[in-house]
C-alpha cells in the first residue's frame, strides 16, 4: 500500500519554521560527518595500501611490476570499485611515503579529497609545503582548481610578505593576523593586461574581474565599492577601491599606483584611512588599514616611508602579464585556433578525477 498521496497541509504552527529550519541544520552536518567519515576510511585505505606496496617492494625486492599485477587482481576482485588503475596505486604508494605517519593522515589529510591529495603529491615537493596547502585548502574550504591555482602562483611564497607598519599600529595577536592577510607581490595575472596599462585600466579591469580578484586578496576580504565617494568638508574624494575584512572586522582601503613607490603616496592614503575611521566605519570596526599596490617599489623607501605613520598600512607590488616581444606575439595562436585545436582532442582515455 503506497503512501505517496497528496498531503493536504494545513497551516503551520507557531515555531514551525524555526524548527524546520533546525532540522535541516542537523540533517547537513549529518550529511557532512557521513561524508568525512566515509572519505576518512578511503584515505587511510589508499594510505595502508600504499604502505603495504612499499614495504613489500623493500623487504622482498619486488619489482615495479607487481603494481601492474596488483592493479589487474584488485580490480577483479572488486569490479565496482573505481581506484584501483596501475596509476592510481602507484599514487597511493607515493602518498604513503610522502606521510609516513598514519595518525597525521587521518588527523588531517582525510578532510581533503583524494585528488586534493594528488594535488599535494604532484606540485609540491617538500612536507612543510604540503602541510602548510594542506592546512590552508581545510581552513578555507578550496576547490582542486583553487588550490592547484594557489600552488601554481606560489602563495605560501607572497604570504605575509608585504612590507607593513602592523607591529606599530596594531595591537597583537590582530597586527600578526592582518599582516598574514596580505602579500606581496599580488598576481594580476587573470586581468590579461601588460605592464603598460595605466591605473584607471587596471582598477576597471579588478572590479570586472572581482570573484578572481577576491580570491587572490585571499579569505576574508568583502567587496565594498569602487571609486567611493567621501564627502570632506564639502570637498569630494573617492577611493580606489574599498573592502571590509571579515576577521579582521575593519575596513581595508586599497589604492592603485600605475609607477614606482614614492613617499607622497602615503599621505593620500593615510588622509583616506581618517576619512572613513570618521565617516563609515562602525564604533565597533577595528581601525582601517591601508594597502597601496604599486607597479614596483624599493624596499628600504617604503620601510622608511612606513616608519612614522601611526595608521596600519602596507605596500605591496602587483605583476601583470609580462610584455610579449612583436615578433612572438605574430606567432602565437589565436583564440579560434585554439579552440578549433582543443575541440579535435580525445579523451576517451583521460583518467577520472578518482584515478
Amino acid at each position: 500500500m503506497s503512501d505517496d498521496k497528496p498531503v493536504q497541509l494545513t497551516p503551520a504552527p507557531q515555531g514551525y519554521t524555526d524548527l524546520l529550519s533546525e532540522l535541516k541544520t542537523k540533517i547537513h552536518e549529518a550529511q557532512q560527518r557521513a561524508a568525512q567519515a566515509v572519505n576518512l576510511e578511503l584515505v587511510s585505505l589508499y594510505w595502508k595500501i600504499g604502505h603495504t606496496i612499499l614495504i613489500r617492494q623493500s623487504d622482498q625486492g619486488w619489482g615495479s611490476k607487481v603494481v601492474d599485477r596488483l592493479a589487474h587482481d584488485l580490480r577483479a576482485a572488486f569490479p565496482d570499485m573505481q581506484g584501483f588503475s596501475v596509476r592510481n596505486l602507484k599514487y597511493m604508494r607515493a602518498f604513503a611515503q610522502s606521510w609516513t605517519d598514519l595518525q597525521f593522515v587521518q588527523q588531517l589529510l582525510h578532510k581533503l579529497p583524494w585528488g586534493h591529495n594528488l594535488v599535494l603529491l604532484e606540485k609540491l615537493s617538500t612536507p612543510e609545503e604540503r602541510r602548510w596547502y594542506a592546512t590552508q585548502a581545510i581552513e578555507h574550504n578550496w576547490s582542486r582548481n583553487v588550490l592547484t591555482m594557489q600552488i601554481e602562483t606560489r602563495l605560501l611564497k607572497r604570504s605575509g610578505k608585504t612590507i607593513t607598519n602592523f607591529d606599530l599600529t596594531l595591537p597583537k595577536p590582530q597586527s600578526d593576523l592582518a599582516r598574514e592577510s596580505l602579500k606581496d607581490p599580488y598576481r594580476f595575472d587573470f586581468l590579461g593586461l601588460t605592464d603598460e596599462a595605466q591605473e584607471r585600466e587596471i582598477e576597471n579591469a579588478l572590479v570586472k574581474h572581482v570573484t578572481e580578484f577576491l580570491l587572490e586578496l585571499g579569505a576574508g576580504f568583502a567587496f565594498v565599492g569602487r571609486q567611493v565617494l567621501l564627502d570632506v568638508g564639502g570637498d569630494e574624494f573617492f577611493i580606489d577601491l574599498l573592502f571590509y575584512h571579515l576577521k579582521l572586522r575593519c575596513y581595508v582601503v586599497v589604492e592603485l599606483k600605475g609607477g614606482k613607490f614614492k613617499p607622497e603616496h602615503l599621505g593620500q592614503l593615510s588622509f583616506y584611512l581618517t576619512a572613513v575611521d570618521r565617516q563609515v566605519k562602525h564604533e565597533s570596526d577595528a581601525p582601517t588599514i591601508g594597502l597601496l599596490l604599486c607597479k614596483s617599489k624599493n624596499k628600504v623607501v617604503a620601510e622608511y616611508a612606513l616608519g612614522d605613520k601611526n595608521q596600519p598600512m602596507g605596500v605591496a607590488e602587483y605583476k601583470l602579464m609580462e610584455s610579449l616581444p612583436a615578433e612572438l606575439q605574430t606567432s602565437l595562436p589565436s583564440i579560434e585556433q585554439i579552440e578549433r585545436e582543443l575541440t579535435g582532442i580525445d579523451d576517451s582515455n583521460t583518467d577520472q578525477s578518482n584515478e
